[in-house]
């Protein structure tokens, strides 16, 4: 079975690059101040043999960048940059595809909410705020949506809701999980992927910025339903006894890991944070 080879951790290239993400809107600070940046580490990430590059538009949103003091329009502006950047480092690379990334309502509340679904609005007030970026960028040239780090029940049902107000629009939808079968918010990921089950729309369904060592049950868990993607982090934890960090920080082994992933199921696979050109580049090479 051949796989698409998705990026790896656009913040986690774009620090590599010099940039200071110290900031609540993280990489989207960068589309108002540094967007060459942006096109910059996506095309590393192709020339590293990335398929697809997700754009910069994970912490965008309205909400966020008015209140950064910008106005509606400079906002929607800003958010049709990143699919613009992203195209342009496929054009210049010619090749491969742009997915719009739609992060959760968790990552423009900035406290760590993406990691728990632990939120102060509940599935109606979720459609509500992610419509507007939603529309903006359905209609911003990407080839697809990547609706991503989803820790809810109530938000995967949102953006199911989402899905059927622009019905030309192709998704996949990744949830950030707590162990090898449930979101972060404890409802089984195979409950949250039943929401999108035969809807032709959706590519893909999975997991993202979760352990690697989760990937193998969660593949098994959605297997014989929809195409499977997976994207995790490194898993890195801080030894501090070792002074150092410990999971797959080494590319080899990610690049290992990946190709069992493959072998259990997975058809889109790529990284997540603390993954760099050179981890998409051992995936590459080992689903080759």
């Amino acid at each position: 079975m051949t796989a698409l080879v998705l990026d790896g951790g656009l913040s986690t290239q774009l620090e590599r690059l010099g940039a200071d993400l110290g900031d609540e809107l993280w990489s989207a600070r960068l589309l108002l101040e540094e967007p060459e940046l942006i096109r910059r580490a996506h095309a590393d990430f192709f020339a590293a043999g990335a398929d697809v590059a997700t754009t910069a538009s994970y912490q965008a949103s309205i909400p966020g960048f008015l209140r950064r003091g910008l106005g509606a329009a400079g906002a929607e502006r800003l958010i049709r940059l990143s699919v613009e950047l992203a195209g342009q480092a496929r054009d210049e690379a010619g090749r491969g595809l742009v997915a719009a990334s739609v992060g959760p309502y968790g990552a423009y509340l900035a406290n760590g909410a993406e990691y728990t679904g632990d939120y102060d609005l509940d599935e109606d007030g979720l459609f509500g705020w992610h419509l507007p970026r939603w529309e903006i960028l359905a209609s911003a040239g990407a080839d697809l949506m990547a609706c991503e780090t989803i820790p809810s029940y109530p938000e995967a049902r949102a953006l199911a809701r989402l899905l059927t107000r622009t019905p030309g629009v192709k998704a996949w939808v990744s949830f950030s999980c707590k162990d090898g079968e449930r979101l972060n918010d404890g409802t089984p990921i195979r409950e949250a992927a039943a929401l999108f089950g035969g809807n032709p729309q959706v590519v893909a369904v999975g997991a993202n910025c979760t352990a690697p060592r989760h990937i193998p049950g969660l593949i098994s868990c959605l297997s014989g339903g929809l195409p499977v993607v997976v994207y995790p982090n490194s898993g890195e934890t801080w030894d501090a006894a070792g002074r150092r960090w410990l999971g797959l920080a080494d590319p080899v082994e990610y690049g290992q890991a990946a190709k069992e992933w493959q072998q259990a199921g997975a058809s889109l696979i790529g990284g997540c944070c603390r993954t760099t050109p050179e981890h998409i580049r051992q995936i590459r090479a080992h689903l080759s």
